[in-house]
């Protein structure tokens, strides 16, 4: 194990120690787990104040207390066990999960271990196990629900060293800054957020899951180069000649029950509205590396880590993003079911996830995030924005197998979904109308994309422009189709009209690149003050 990169490179983040080529707990740790494992009947937890001081004393012992947890994280451990969890419920908790996840991580040194030897059989020796997959390092790593589970504990239990994670770029982990705000307040949606995550424990503590989850970090190289698709210029989205993919406008009525991203029916790979910072605001109030900058804050994002917890695992170990970067997860099983959006997020109660496994033991659930620009105001018009966020949004979009496939049969341009590309390129009016079921049906066994006001909200930007661009990032990554969920937005109004007119007149890549850019070259110079679909459609 000692020679292990991988290891080496995670190793300092983890609070495990590593003794005659194996993991272990430090002996203070291991024997606390223990006492932990055998129940409240004797290690005496039986609330949150004393669950909290159970805690400090383990990370005492792992040398941790020179690394202060969030301010009144204390008082938020004892608000909610103590005073908004029911007494039954604190009784489960205090009985069954937790001493459940104290074995949990008492198995995490072998779980680790048997973690790197599967790696090593499926993929290159001692370099494909969980490790900090830095920045402009493209890699994937996959890991059993189970190991989750258990670095999930360590985070509950806030067991993590965070000394030298803001010098790696790396993103909050451990939960005290989960409860810490439950000591100034008792809003309501942080809350309905803890609950959720304390939910994923009595699940995955009562019936543990067998599946496997991956993360990956996809990089557009600056050249073009053996590696694949390169960051693009300006000339090269002006001389595309790919022609522009199906678009649907779904609405919460005519389509889905919910009109929500996460219960499209389809193998679409979602898009998670991310921060630079894998999770940004999930494990708090959406404030993240204060001594570095003030980050947007994703609603959307917090609410997808808390119903698929598993997602938070990948902040142990991603740094922040790149303007070339983004992250695939493939897997994560969803737990929680809920209404309403920001303060208005509110638990539900259980959801019971039957998305089917692939191959490799993974829901067929497809994640990607992809950071926007934040507060980006009248520079988001600058040609040099457009190109960034063009690119970000391909990163994450493009589908490598067919880009492989296109590069070998030197393909000018993509074949989309059976039917569809030709019968849109043909002007037919109707083809973004998703009601219609040929349209669905061709839609079947491919992976399109399923976005909606990316980079908007509390981002700051134009819901026009930026669906614009991700239709331009679908299209050229080769994508089948994208399903825009507008949420209602007001500035969206239009949008299926001008998609619709878009495709009846069989633009391209390079069609659309270039009308974005001239309305965006007029807004700057303040020519018009029109949004883009006024500025573009005919007057009727």
């Amino acid at each position: 194990m000692e020679t292990r990169g991988d290891l080496a490179s995670i190793l300092p983040f983890l609070p495990l120690v590593l003794r005659s080529s194996s993991l272990c707990w430090p002996s203070g740790a291991l024997g606390s787990l223990k006492a932990l494992a055998l129940g409240s009947d004797v290690s005496r937890i039986r609330s949150g104040e004393v669950l909290f001081d159970a805690i400090l004393d383990l990370r005492e012992s792992l040398g941790l207390s020179s690394q202060p947890l969030a301010y009144g994280s204390a008082s938020g451990f004892s608000s909610f066990f103590d005073e908004l969890m029911s007494k039954e419920d604190s009784r489960v908790w205090f009985d069954n999960v937790v001493p459940e996840m104290a074995r949990l991580l008492l198995q995490l040194p072998s779980l680790l271990e048997s973690h790197y030897l599967k790696s090593d059989e499926l993929f290159s020796e001692g370099k494909s196990g969980i490790r900090i997959m830095g920045p402009q390092e493209p890699g994937r790593v996959f890991l059993s629900q189970e190991l989750i589970a258990a670095l999930l504990s360590c985070a509950m239990f806030c067991l993590f060293p965070t000394s030298d994670r803001g010098f790696r770029g790396l993103p909050i982990i451990n939960f005290d800054n989960l409860f810490a705000p439950l000591y100034w307040n008792e809003k309501q949606h942080q809350v309905q957020k803890v609950k959720c995550i304390i939910h994923y424990f009595e699940r995955i503590t009562s019936k543990m899951l067998t599946g496997s989850v991956s993360f990956e970090r996809k990089v557009l190289h600056v050249d073009n180069s053996d590696h694949g698709l390169a960051y693009s210029s300006t000339t090269y989205w002006r001389s595309s000649t790919t022609p522009l993919c199906p678009f649907g406008v779904m609405f919460d009525a005519d389509v889905f029950s919910e009109g929500l991203i996460e219960d499209q029916p389809y193998e679409a790979i979602e898009v998670d509205f991310a921060n630079e910072y894998f999770g940004g605001g999930a494990l708090g109030q959406g404030c993240v590396q204060k001594d570095k900058h003030y980050l947007g804050i994703s609603k959307q994002e917090e609410i997808r880590f808390m119903i698929n917890p598993e997602l938070i695992v990948g902040m142990l170990f991603l740094p922040s993003m790149n303007a070339n970067e983004a992250i695939e997860i493939v897997g994560v099983e969803r737990f929680s079911s809920y209404s309403g959006y920001g303060h208005s997020f509110q638990f539900m109660g259980d959801y019971q996830d039957n998305k089917p496994y692939d191959s490799m033991g993974r829901r067929k659930t497809w994640i990607v995030a992809i950071d926007a620009l934040s507060n980006p105001r009248m520079r988001q018009y600058g040609i040099e924005y457009l190109v960034r966020e063009t690119n970000k949004a391909l990163c994450g979009f493009f589908d490598q197998s067919k880009y492989k496939c296109r590069i070998e049969s030197s393909e000018t341009f993509p074949k989309h979904a059976k039917d569809i590309g030709s019968s849109e390129s043909k002007g037919n009016p109707e083809g973004t109308s998703v009601s219609e079921s040929s349209q669905v049906r061709n839609f079947q066994g491919s992976r399109g994309i399923a976005t909606g006001n990316w980079g908007c909200g509390a981002f700051g930007g134009d819901p026009e422009i930026k669906s614009m661009i991700q239709w331009l990032a679908a299209s050229e990554g080769l994508r089948p189709f994208i399903h825009y969920y507008s949420f209602g937005e007001a500035a969206l109004q239009k949008l299926e009209e001008a998609t619709r007119w878009i495709l009846q007149h069989g633009w391209t890549v390079s069609d659309l690149w270039s009308m974005l850019a001239e309305y965006c070259d007029q807004r700057l110079s303040s020519k018009t003050f029109n949004g883009f679909f006024d500025w573009l459609l005919p007057c009727n």
